[in-house]
């Protein structure tokens, strides 16, 4: 008998972790790490001050939250979405969860049964694709082009009686496109037409390259009959360790959420919370930096390419955290990105983990996450990828 667990794969980001075991890597040849879309520097001086403070003197802190989560960071992140996107949310329809990856399986567990099925476009967020296969939930794969766009055609061809949602990323994790407002309206009207859910994963939100709203759903009326927004403060205020995400939903859905939460973690932490409404609350300046420094690496990416696609290499999508590109060589993606582990110094992914294995895209494809490496790391990394002969 399969297990949940046994009916998903490894965690990419551990599997890859293990390459690095045993392997010696010089000084002057140090490991460029572009594997993980996680900041690696801690919060703002100024925040962990405060999050110091309230450690020490404020005992309410130490002690079990609302599972829904505290009432003044769902009242601020419901009036921050209403201010951004021009719509109209209440703080009912806002949920704190530990985490974004909670956040899409609590959704998850509400809106499905097993044998249920959930569109992902591939290449797919892996973490989203794991959690379907312990439910019991089948994700269907909608392939995209070399644009990396999902079809709302080739969607609808795929809907059946079992479908609950299309669940789209935007900025896209893994392939780093930014989903047009147009795109991202048709979707929603195909799924208020067949009576299932549009979630929009939107972790990556703060750091799109537009300006204004990503889109107009918040504007529709009852908007929360088909859209379940998710969002993350992780990557905005560098809260990964402390595990402080969010969706916005209908009542209805929360009322049925609050009993996953409970069973699971009763409450997200108490200390990310706060830490991430003092962050709502005084650091739009630094967040405003910090998004100028991803869009300047960004930058870097697309200037440093053209030697390398000179070579072969395709450069599919770019965006937010992350550059996802095609390779020349005649070998498998999974087995270049060990190899690249030994004999450039470079930890990355493979489309392999982002894909079907019956889908050929993964063997040439790999993603690479370059937020945490500056303009001179990305000019190190592609000098590395266009020394190798394979």
């Amino acid at each position: 008998m399969t297990t949940r667990t046994q009916n998903t794969f490894p965690p990419p980001i551990v599997e890859a972790r293990r390459w690095v075991d045993g392997v010696t890597f010089p000084p002057d040849r140090p490991l460029i790490n572009v594997s993980q879309a996680a900041p690696v520097e801690p919060p703002p001086e100024a925040l962990r001050r405060h999050m110091a403070d309230i450690a020490m003197n404020d005992d309410s802190v130490h002690l079990y939250g609302p599972v829904l989560g505290l009432p003044e960071l769902r009242s601020a992140l419901a009036g921050e979405i209403s201010n951004h996107y021009g719509g109209d949310v209440d703080a009912g329809q806002v949920v704190i969860t530990s985490g974004c990856n909670q956040a899409f399986a609590a959704v998850i567990s509400a809106i499905t049964n097993e044998q249920d099925e959930v569109i992902l476009p591939t290449p797919w967020y892996f973490n989203h694709k794991m959690w379907l296969d312990m439910q019991g939930v089948t994700a269907v794969a909608l392939r995209t082009g070399d644009d990396l766009l999902p079809d709302p055609e080739a969607a609808a061809a795929l809907i059946t009686p079992r479908t609950r949602a299309i669940a789209l990323v935007s900025p896209n994790n893994p392939g780093g496109v930014e989903y047009p407002a147009s795109l991202l309206r048709a979707f929603y009207d195909l799924a208020n037409a067949h009576g299932i859910r549009l979630i929009v994963d939107e972790t990556y939100r703060d750091f799109d390259s537009r300006t204004g709203a990503p889109h107009d759903l918040f504007t529709t009326p009852d908007w929360d009959d088909t859209l379940i927004h998710l969002y993350s403060f992780s990557k905005a205020y560098r809260l990964t360790g402390h595990r402080v995400g969010a969706f916005a939903a209908s009542p209805a859905l929360v009322f049925e959420v609050e009993k996953f939460l409970d069973t699971v973690t009763i409450c997200p932490s108490q200390i990310g919370q706060r830490a991430a409404l003092w962050g709502m609350q005084n650091l739009k300046q630094w967040l405003a930096g910090e998004r100028a420094e991803i869009l300047d690496r960004r930058a870097a990416i697309a200037e440093g390419f053209p030697p390398l696609a000179d070579q072969g290499w395709k450069l599919l999508g770019l965006g937010a955290y992350f550059a996802y590109v095609e390779h020349p060589f005649a070998i498998p993606s999974d087995q270049l990105a060990q190899r690249l582990v030994r004999d450039a110094g470079i930890l990355l992914l493979p489309a392999t983990m982002f894909a079907p294995p019956e889908e050929p895209s993964g063997a040439r494809q790999l993603r690479i996450a370059f937020a945490n490496i500056d303009r001179a790391g990305i000019s190190q990394l592609f000098n590395r990828l266009q020394s190798l002969t394979f």
